[in-house]
């Protein structure tokens, strides 16, 4: 059967080949109109770009990256990015582009899928996640001159448009709240802190706990993996020292449904012997008995904003930072005030 081609649905539109070739890769100079009715018969004819062509004209390939650093494993059982992913994909989905995901074993791989996706023309641009200090990711993007769309503050996103959360902001209310439950002693179990976002809220939290007068000792900082493995040795690490916390906050949902089997093991009641806060909600803070009070974000929301950005970029837009709503308190059964402490 002869491969149908931009040529034969210029006939049935009765346009040029140039306007077909606008209308199907995206791109200025057509009517929306017009880009509707090729696109319609583009459909009907069963046609399919040929990636031959395509990548000698430059033409888009409607298709945008993210390359996670991190084990299958933990992303099967963290929400976290399947709600991010979600929400990038309502966007995408709406222009007939979609997200090519792929795992990396570490973030050197993950600069050689970046080379590879855009010496073969397979993206149009990559979202870049899970920034660390000094990250050399951000310097190969910006030398293969990428679009690219940075998690991340403007402070560490290296010029690139960026979307970004307030962790300070959110890092106060998480506190303020404990602290007026009475609590005082108060933990934190961490992602790894060689991540940016997690520096930043171990900064926030030793400042605002200083305001407070309550200093962070180092032994309440507890860093892990986001895993439920770590997340409960860390648990159990504070729970059995000498000067337990009287609250823990944990930096996702997954370590703080694991801390809380541990309190169960160690024979110990939540809240009324320890209070736990969970950053970032999902349907597992609220299946858990008691469920858990969490630090509650549209996470969805964020992986729309950044799809959007991408968008912008890709039509034109100059790069810009766009700050998502810091994260809020959504009180469940987890805190409490501690025994025989009023509130204050």
């Amino acid at each position: 059967m002869k491969r149908v081609t931009i040529s034969d649905i210029a006939a049935r539109a009765g346009v040029s080949k140039g306007a077909v070739s606008y209308a199907l890769n995206g791109l200025p100079g057509v009517s929306a109109e017009t880009r509707r009715r090729v696109e319609s018969i583009a459909r009907e004819l069963n046609w399919t770009p040929s990636q031959t062509a395509r990548k000698l004209s430059g033409a888009r390939s409607n298709a945008l990256g993210l390359v996670l650093a991190r084990p299958a494993k933990l992303l099967g059982a963290e929400p976290f990015y399947m709600e991010f992913i979600a929400g990038m994909e309502e966007v995408f989905s709406s222009r007939s582009m979609s997200l090519m995901l792929q795992m990396s074993a570490s973030r050197e791989r993950e600069s050689d899928i970046h080379r590879a996706w855009w010496r073969d023309r397979q993206v149009d641009g990559v979202v870049l996640v899970d920034i660390v200090h000094d990250d050399q990711r951000i310097e190969v993007l910006r030398t293969l001159d990428v679009p690219t769309v940075v998690i991340g503050s403007p402070t560490v996103a290296g010029g690139f448009t960026c979307v970004w959360t307030d962790d300070h902001a959110s890092m106060d209310s998480a506190l303020r709240y404990l602290y007026t439950l009475g609590h005082r002693r108060i933990a934190r179990v961490t992602g790894p802190t060689y991540l940016t976002h997690i520096s930043k809220r171990t900064e926030a939290m030793r400042s605002i706990s200083l305001d407070l007068g309550i200093p962070v000792e180092s032994e309440l900082l507890v860093p892990t993996d986001f895993s439920g493995e770590g997340g409960a040795r860390a648990t159990r690490q504070l729970l059995t020292s000498s000067a337990p916390p009287t609250a823990i906050i944990y930096d996702n949902d997954v370590m703080a449904v694991a801390g809380l089997s541990v309190t169960t093991e160690l024979g110990l009641n939540v809240p009324r012997d320890l209070s736990l806060l969970a950053w970032d909600d999902s349907s597992l803070c609220k299946i858990t008995h008691p469920t858990l009070s969490a630090m509650s974000r549209d996470i969805q929301a964020l992986g729309s904003h950044t799809a959007r950005r991408m968008l912008d970029l890709l039509d034109g837009a100059e790069p810009a930072a766009f700050r998502d709503s810091q994260a809020e308190i959504q009180p469940r059964g987890s805190t409490a005030p501690p025994a025989g402490t009023p509130p204050t």
